[in-house]
């Protein structure tokens, strides 16, 4: 133990030197202005990747090999979150991502992949305080590890932390899989799946550094405060440029590059929304869109000099047809256009004796004719104005949409009233979803390197092509458990989803095996899965401890004092608290708490987070629509049946009430005076 903390110490030691020989370059030795401000920026981000956190382990592994085996020749390497040399160069932690680190996460017993022996160690606030080995090449391998069991048993307090210490081998699998690979991980509840796929970004911004440093990784989630809870998983793990953002964010961001002065800022019905989801809409724009071109009705005649130069009509529809034809986007096709006509002007003169060279082509192409004739066959297009017209005008949708919605369809598609303007119209996310399809009609939308797709399950279909768009030239991560699909447009099979996203040909991986969440609550939520996911396969916990579940009925004058006690002894256990509740009893649980003295932070009120706190708020009040995709050791959750009466049906409640049942990582208590549904049985 104490030369494994010789080794910690002096590992840190190694770490600061880096960081300060980092410090130390001088970027005044770049040759310009814009190599020096290039060289200030590597600078900052190497710094940043180098910072070191005391509470957190520096490596957490150790692997020593056999002397015969073919890379490492009995070389012992400790595995840890970032790499750190000593002044020699030589490693004195190996980054999880390497290929060396490999055998970690995955040499067992069977096939111990060279590794004499592994070690695991065990921390607290840093201080190194156990460890166990495994010696895979000789006696018989302990499958239980009391030190990776606490590690994914510790207390969940603040944001939601990297699992790098704890993957397991079938997570690993779809952590390393190949960057040109799309990976759709159906995860049930307390499988890891996010942490996963993030896990899954670090490694490929780890392996392919300085192809996705160009092209970009993002990270899109389900809503802001998802967002924040899963923030500070990557820089941990060293990695800063990685962007996230949510489908709000991602359409917003084409409504910022058209430089529109209109935000999101109304809501749809659930019908209506579903309706704007459906990728049959995707076929109504595409229609709407090129039926902007018209044929000529006259020819376009140039004068050059002291001539007259005419292209018929019937010229003109060959171009446009070839240009039609090549399947371009609608504004690099108005962009070739005037060439395309320059072009035939060009051969005109040539035809007549002229030698013509290409400057006097694009001089033809940038003529006034030229263009006033451009603009009427092939007007420029605003993809708001578009979207504007369709919902606006009866005629305008009826035209580009006969044959493909009913008439029903198209007058619920319909608002109450015109907008004259864009500015002036109450947009909706589903009517930004469609202005972002427009846009890549019109421009196409830049592919990144990779996008991670999380709860991707809640998308339409307009909605993944939307997220698709932005790795149409790369690779996705798809994560999200079709049981907990709480959206009245959500996917109902990961086929469905991936044909939408532009990536029907991804791998599927299937997790089942919850870690997070114990075998009482995990077993008492999947009485729901017969009705909301017959198809899937129920979890499993492979956690030894069972947890703690509480289902207590009382009357309702009883409920607020009952719901302050439960939430008192949950606040003096060790780990974080959540309290869930139907949105619609939020104000009233609120208010109830703030009357019982109970300090809380309310999860979604911006205004609350932002308030200054003077001690340390370990109960989150959180909205059920908000739930997904969070944990906490301790769960209270209020009224299952008010939950799911909220929700647009009965399924899409249960699935909520899944949701819900399933963020507990330590103790569940069910507080209600109304009737429990019944397909969770009897308590």
């Amino acid at each position: 133990m104490a030369a494994e903390r010789d080794h910690l110490a002096a590992s840190r030691s190694a770490l600061t030197r880096m960081r300060e020989r980092t410090a130390a370059l001088d970027s005044s030795a770049a040759g310009d202005w814009v190599s020096r401000m290039y060289l200030e920026s590597a600078i900052f981000a190497r710094m940043k990747a180098l910072a070191d956190d005391p509470t957190v382990p520096l490596f957490f592994g150790r692997l020593d090999y056999d002397p015969g085996h073919a890379d490492a020749l009995g070389e012992r390497f400790y595995i840890g979150r970032r790499h750190v040399s000593d002044e020699a160069g030589e490693p004195m932690v190996v980054d999880w991502r390497a290929r060396i680190s490999l055998a970690f996460y995955r040499a067992s017993k069977a096939e111990p992949m060279g590794v004499v022996l592994r070690r695991r160690f065990g921390f607290q606030h840093g201080e190194m305080t156990a460890y166990e080995d495994e010696a895979l090449l000789e006696g018989v391998v302990e499958d239980h590890s009391e030190i990776l069991e606490s590690e994914i048993e510790r207390p969940r307090v603040g944001p939601m932390r990297d699992i790098v210490a704890t993957i397991q081998p079938e997570q690993d699998v779809i952590v390393r899989s190949d960057l040109d690979q799309s990976v759709c991980v159906q995860g049930a509840p307390g499988t890891g799946k996010t942490a996963v796929g993030l896990h899954r970004a670090a490694f490929l911004l780890y392996s392919h550094r300085d192809q996705l440093s160009r092209q970009g990784v993002l990270v899109v989630g389900p809503n802001a405060s998802f967002l924040r809870y899963i923030g500070d998983v990557l820089p941990a793990l060293g990695e800063i440029d990685a962007q996230q953002t949510t489908i709000e964010g991602l359409v917003g961001a084409t409504l910022t590059r058209l430089n529109a002065k209109y935000a999101v800022r109304g809501a749809d019905e659930p019908p209506v929304a579903t309706l704007k989801g459906d990728a049959r809409l995707a076929e109504v724009l595409h229609r709407a869109l090129w039926s902007r071109v018209q044929p000529p009705t006259e020819g376009l005649l140039v004068p050059r000099g002291s001539r007259r130069w005419r292209l018929a009509p019937y010229e003109v529809e060959e171009v446009l047809a070839a240009l039609r034809a090549r399947g371009v986007r609608y504004g690099a096709a108005r962009g070739m256009l005037a060439q395309r006509l320059a072009h035939g002007i060009l051969v005109k003169m040539e035809d007549s004796g002229d030698s013509p060279d290409d400057r006097v082509q694009d001089a033809v192409a940038r003529s006034r004719e030229v263009k006033r004739y451009v603009d009427q066959l092939w007007p420029p297009v605003d993809p708001a104005r578009l979207v504007l017209r369709l919902l606006g005008d009866p005629d305008a949708l009826a035209a580009a949409a006969e044959g493909v919605l009913t008439a029903e369809e198209q007058a619920l598609l319909l608002w109450d009233r015109p907008f004259k303007a864009p500015t002036s119209a109450r947009w909706s996310l589903a009517d930004a979803v469609l202005i972002d399809e427009v846009a890549d009609l019109v421009e196409r939308t830049p592919s990144l390197g990779h996008v991670v797709a999380d709860e991707a399950q809640d998308l339409s279909p307009m909605m993944l092509r939307a997220v698709g768009r932005r790795c149409s030239t790369g690779s996705t991560t798809v994560l999200g458990d079709l049981a907990q699909a709480t959206t009245p447009w959500a996917s109902r099979s990961w086929e469905d989803a991936l044909r939408h996203l532009g990536k029907p040909d991804a791998h599927i991986e299937q997790l089942t095996k919850g870690f997070r969440v114990p075998g009482e609550v995990i077993e008492y939520a999947a009485r729901l899965l017969p009705t909301i996911a017959p198809g899937l396969e129920p979890p499993t916990s492979v956690r030894r401890t069972r947890g703690e579940l509480e289902v207590v009925r009382v009357e309702d004058d009883e409920l607020l004092d009952r719901l302050a006690a439960l939430v008192g002894t949950a606040v003096d256990r060790v780990g974080s608290v959540g309290l869930i509740t139907p949105d619609v009893l939020l104000p009233r649980v609120v208010d109830a708490l703030t009357r019982a003295g109970t300090g809380h932070a309310v999860l979604g009120d911006e205004s609350a987070d932002a308030a200054p706190v003077e001690f340390q708020v370990q109960l989150d009040v959180v909205p059920a629509s908000l739930a997904k995709g969070l944990e906490f050791d301790h769960v209270v959750l209020l009224e299952p049946a008010a939950l799911v009466a909220g929700e647009a049906d009965h399924v899409t409640g249960l699935r909520r009430l899944y949701v819900c049942l399933t963020r507990a990582v330590t103790s569940l208590a069910v507080l209600h005076t109304e009737d429990l549904p019944p397909e969770l049985g009897s308590p």
